[in-house]
């Protein structure tokens, strides 16, 4: 971990601690948060629009550095609201049946990268990971 995301998990891992030893139970650690992560295929990307929250569910992998990379189409909406931007995104497994699963939300700064002028160039988007926040949930998390 570098000292920049050191010092954003001190700053703003607080406010977000588990309360209980039930909710402490249920934290995950962060490489165990990455490693649910990687599992899953599509998240939601939360940012804003016009100071407005905007939510989309989106495609994605990792980087080895735990980096969350998005694909969207040069000059999206997507990519013009979020380049600099500190963004969230999170992204989850549910069981319908029961309600166990687990969630995990990423926070960090957008970096857009575009690729080579072309008719159907894309942009891929790095969301830098600077809190990694991971919760398995009960069947009596509500």
């Amino acid at each position: 971990m570098n000292v920049d995301r050191e010092a954003a998990s001190v700053q703003v891992e607080p406010s977000v601690r588990p309360r209980s030893g039930q909710e402490q139970e249920l934290a995950l650690d962060e490489a165990r948060a990455l490693e649910l992560l990687r599992r899953a295929g599509v998240g939601r990307v939360v940012y804003t629009v016009g100071a407005l929250p905007a939510v989309r569910p989106v495609r994605f992998r990792l980087d080895a550095l735990g980096g969350v990379l998005l694909s969207t189409a040069t000059g999206s909406e997507l990519a013009r609201a979020v380049e600099g931007a500190v963004i969230a995104f999170e992204a989850d497994q549910v069981d319908a049946a029961d309600g166990t699963g687990w969630c995990v939300t990423v926070l960090g700064r957008a970096e857009v990268r575009r690729t080579a002028p072309a008719s159907d160039a894309r942009t891929e988007i790095r969301i830098a990971p600077e809190l990694v926040v991971g919760r398995r949930l009960g069947p009596d998390d509500s």
